[in-house]
Order: structure tokens, then sequence, then C-alpha cells
């Protein structure tokens, strides 16, 4: 893993994962995670939702 390109550490100190590494990855976790290229557990804009 390649600090600023897999993750970088936030104001609190906590270790983020980018997008890039998720899409690394290969799946999602489930954990609704700020960078997810899959928007798990986000709440849908209305010109977004699914028909």
């Amino acid at each position: 893993m390649i600090e600023g390109v897999d993750f970088y550490f936030n104001d609190a100190g906590l270790m983020v994962f980018t997008e890039i590494y998720h899409l690394k990855r290969g799946k999602c976790c489930k954990n609704k995670c700020l960078h997810c290229p899959w928007n798990y557990g986000r709440k849908q804009k209305d010109n977004q939702k699914k028909r």
C-alpha cells in the first residue's frame, strides 16, 4: 500500500482508504466507507433514484 494513493490520514489521525484502494480490493466490504466506489450505504440524490 502506498500512502497518498491507497490511503491517507485524516485530521483525527485515522487511516482512510481511497477509491483506488477499494477498486484494487475488488469488492465492497459494506462498511459505508467514505470513498466507496459502489456508494454502499449512501443516500441517493433525487435525480439519481432507481427507476
